[in-house]
């Protein structure tokens, strides 16, 4: 059989694996990243027309800051109807266009590891790009016309649990079924299913009536971040400021929308619009805290959003190991050191971790099995090695049930081993 490629475009990273003589192979595609199999999913765009992927483009928004542009997360903007396309130093371009640039990236990438053209594809995608089916349908034509215009012709979609779910499978002995839940944590979404699982020949048959039930949740390793940043961090930036109105001694609230967007790190760059930083101008001159607004003035043009949430990130991994850390962060005379304890970095997440675990309660409902009837738990994605998420799954199944390994390529290695179900 001709190479056939598995894409996973993920919200924070991306991945690559090709099967051919009947083989799954994880490709690196990133010798910058430490972890060479994996791609930032981000873009950089210079002043000379020059267009950056991966670590490569980090390096360069590193070294050049504002005077480019740096986009990230472009995944979660699929669903987004209006967001249709954007400006970059005169040239316009749609969200496929950004996402087609990434996709055509790896897939030179690939080619170079199998010596040939490849012109198929099996993209994953989540259970739900967005609760809204018209949405939903919507951000999968994207993606596809992005494959296509990457140089695909061929292109089939497999849902990114059902992927992992296949991974795993591939690690059973000839002969062994089981029932698995898996449990799939991007930078977007989370999604998971129950589905049964054969070992050899039986993973190349048509598994629809192998999935039991399906189910996701628009809450993951973002939203924790978001939530960090909303109750820690915002009140450096704005949050919890006055301001009087326009000749007027009415005091306002700085507008919801602006902490919000602010809170959320691929939305940041909306901030630039030339209207909003206006407003955000006339409400430093009357605020309460002038040099709140003037920090976030400063994160706008400067264009630090991105560094501040990778120290947001940083301390939530941290948590997973310690009990308490701190987000620190410094540009120029603004200095975060905010502490931050994994009891209350769970308190602050009550509302997702709920959203999380009624997910997991509505999938297993669904499947019609009993808790105790599932006989693995497969967990994948960074989010997963949380503990407070990862003790939703013991709560319900068990701590010997739990297996949590190639948090990162899991997805990626079951896309490849999902191109005999297509082709």
């Amino acid at each position: 059989m001709q190479a056939v490629f598995g894409i996973d475009f993920g919200t924070t990273n991306s991945a690559l694996s090709v099967y051919r003589n009947d083989q799954v192979e994880i490709v690196n595609i990133d010798e910058l990243n430490a972890a060479t199999s994996l791609m930032r999913s981000v873009l950089y765009f210079d002043e000379d027309n020059q267009i950056f992927t991966g670590h490569e483009a980090i390096n360069h928004y590193v070294n050049e800051g504002a005077a480019g542009r740096f986009m990230q997360s472009i995944k979660t903007f699929l669903p987004n109807r209006s967001f249709e396309s954007t400006e970059v130093f005169g040239k316009k371009y749609g969200i496929d266009d950004l996402i087609a640039i990434i996709l055509r990236k790896i897939k030179a990438k690939g080619e170079a590891r199998v010596g040939c053209p490849v012109d198929r594809v099996v993209l994953g995608r989540p259970v739900l790009f967005s609760e809204d089916p018209e949405k939903d349908a919507l951000a999968q034509l994207r993606l596809e016309s992005a494959a296509r215009k990457a140089g695909f012709r061929e292109i089939w979609f497999q849902l990114e649990p059902v992927a992992a779910a296949l991974s795993f499978e591939g690690s059973l002995p000839a002969g062994a079924e089981k029932l698995v839940f898996i449990g799939d944590f991007g930078g977007g979404t989370s999604d998971f299913t129950v589905i049964r699982v054969k070992g050899g020949a039986f993973a190349r048959s048509d598994r629809r009536s192998d999935v039991l039930s399906l189910g996701g949740v628009y809450t993951a390793g973002d939203k924790f971040d978001s939530q960090i940043m909303w109750d820690k961090i915002a009140k450096y930036f704005g949050r919890g400021v006055k301001y009087k109105g326009m000749g007027k001694e009415e005091v306002f609230d700085i507008p919801h929308s602006l902490i919000y967007t602010l809170c959320q790190w691929h939305r940041i760059p909306l901030l630039r619009a030339r209207k909003t930083r206006e407003q955000i101008r006339l409400i430093k001159h009357a605020a309460t805290d002038k040099k709140a607004i003037e920090n976030l003035e400063h994160l706008i043009t400067d264009n630090y959003g991105f560094f501040l949430f990778q120290s947001i990130e940083k301390a939530k991994c941290e948590l997973s190991q310690l009990d308490l850390t701190r987000v620190s962060f410094r540009e120029r005379d603004l200095s975060i050191s905010e502490e931050i304890t994994k009891e209350e970095f769970k308190t602050i997440n009550a509302d997702n971790i709920a959203r999380i675990a009624g997910c997991i309660d509505e999938v297993v409902a669904r499947s019609g099995v009993r808790h105790g009837n599932i006989d693995t738990v497969f967990l994948t994605g960074g989010t997963s090695r949380i503990p407070f998420i990862r003790s939703l799954f013991v709560e319900r199944f068990g701590s010997d049930k739990l297996e949590n390994r190639d948090a990162f390529t899991s997805v990626v290695h079951g896309l490849g081993a999902s191109v005999p179900l297509f082709v």
